[in-house]
């Protein structure tokens, strides 16, 4: 555990550059020690998380009764909520001071608070109420969390440095269903015990943050004009006045609408791919092994060259992971090389898509303009996985794709006209 590295905090009032250490044979950190914190965070609540989404699909429709259209209702409704609440936290955490820690540790709090609360929710309304409330932790967390990765790294690592944490976050998410199955097997209580065994592991990622997260931040690397006043809520609505902003907010949102959900492309690999239902589970892990294993590559790469445009050939692998999942090889090896593919498209595309958007945003509006970007991707996404759930009842799963996958084609398109006239530097602005 790295802890935080005190003069990555600063006083209250103006903020003032950080300047590398230049002296002879000492070359700044590649990875800042808050960035690790933040992604021992990530790993830590993304394990309690995932342990929870692994057997809340069974829970609901075997245990609780509720058909698998209602669950996917929702969880649909659920994020969109988050989504929502992203905007409030993104904008909170730029208060100044410390808000972005105290904003990510409310959302954290919320979402480790949920899960005993599980153990009560046995009807549909306080179900609903509780995963409401955790995702309404997971939009408060976010923004504030890839705004303090933002500032704590310097503009020309922030690729990395968000790959870092991407692969930190994948880690929890590969252990969770396997924690999760773990605690099943063990145990009598079954859905109970796992419940109570991610509360645990909830709390733990909390203590981390409060003692190994620095409570204020400096921007790094970046000469900061004089503390201006508290950012008011117009303010984080007008940055997209900024042209680079709104350029990469409409692409990320033209893409998203063409993107399928996970849960959909997954059915569709297992109905094309004639696996085996037992094997289901693990198709999830796959796309998270490959993800982990390219995030800091494709991370540091884009500090190489252009974000976006990484960002946009990462929708490009997608769209060759779907015509693999239409076209007549089947198999397991297929199957893999799809998963392969979605890997490489979260590595090519998370991460990066962040570290695009904080070169383009000033250090004080980190966190608003981390959520609307996010924010406009993940209600794009929601709306499309309610489009592909329509379309796949009206014409079938393989026409779905078809279809969605010609339209990514055509969003690509022009995204990359949108994106032709932006600029490549990595410089914030003022």
């Amino acid at each position: 555990m790295y802890l935080a590295d005190s003069r990555s905090t600063g006083s209250r009032g103006t903020e003032a550059a950080v300047v590398p250490d230049t002296r002879p044979g000492r070359r700044p950190a590649a990875v800042p020690a808050t960035v690790l914190a933040l992604g021992a965070v990530s790993l830590i609540t993304d394990v309690s998380s995932e342990m929870v989404t692994a057997v809340l699909p069974l829970y609901v429709v075997a245990g609780l009764g509720l058909s698998p259209l209602g669950f996917g209702l929702l969880d649909g409704i659920n994020n969109g909520v988050g989504a929502l609440v992203r905007l409030a936290g993104g904008h909170l955490a730029d208060r100044g001071g410390r808000s972005h820690k105290v904003v990510a540790g409310l959302g954290y709090g919320l979402s480790a608070l949920c899960k005993p609360l599980l153990l009560l929710a046995h009807t549909l309304p306080v179900l609903g109420a509780v995963l409401a409330v955790d995702r309404t932790g997971k939009g408060l967390r976010t923004a504030p969390r890839d705004a303090m990765i933002s500032l704590a790294t310097e503009p020309a690592r922030r690729g990395r440095a968000f790959g870092v944490h991407r692969a930190m976050d994948t880690t929890g998410a590969l252990l969770g269903p396997l924690v999760a199955f773990a605690v099943l097997r063990a145990t009598v209580d079954g859905y109970d015990a796992v419940f109570a065994v991610s509360g645990c592991v909830a709390v733990l990622g909390v203590l981390v943050l409060v003692l190994f997260v620095p409570g204020h931040i400096t921007p790094a690397g970046v000469v900061q004009p004089p503390e201006q006043g508290r950012p008011l809520l117009r303010d984080a609505l007008g940055l997209l006045r900024l042209p680079e902003l709104r350029r990469l907010t409409l692409c990320a949102s033209l893409l998203g609408l063409t993107t399928v959900s996970d849960s959909f492309l997954y059915l569709l690999l297992q109905r094309e791919g004639n696996l085996p239902a037992h094997l289901f589970p693990l198709l999830p892990l796959g796309t998270a092994a490959c993800f982990l294993l390219l995030a800091v590559p494709l991370g540091a790469l884009a500090d190489r060259v252009s974000r976006r445009r990484l960002f946009l050939a990462g929708h490009g692998v997608l769209l060759l992971g779907y015509g693999l999942v239409l076209s007549p090889w089947h198999g397991v090896p297929a199957v893999v090389a799809v998963l392969v593919l979605h890997g490489t498209f979260y590595a090519a595309t998370d991460g990066v898509l962040a570290a695009a958007t904080a070169a383009v945003v000033p250090a004080r509006h980190q966190g608003a303009g981390q959520a609307l970007v996010g924010t406009g991707q993940a209600l794009a996404r929601f709306g499309c996985s309610l489009a592909f759930g329509a379309a796949w009842s009206l014409w079938g799963g393989r026409t779905a794709l078809a279809v969605t996958a010609a339209a990514l084609a055509a969003s690509a398109v022009v995204a990359a006209f949108v994106l032709r006239g932006s600029a490549t530097s990595d410089e914030v602005p003022a």
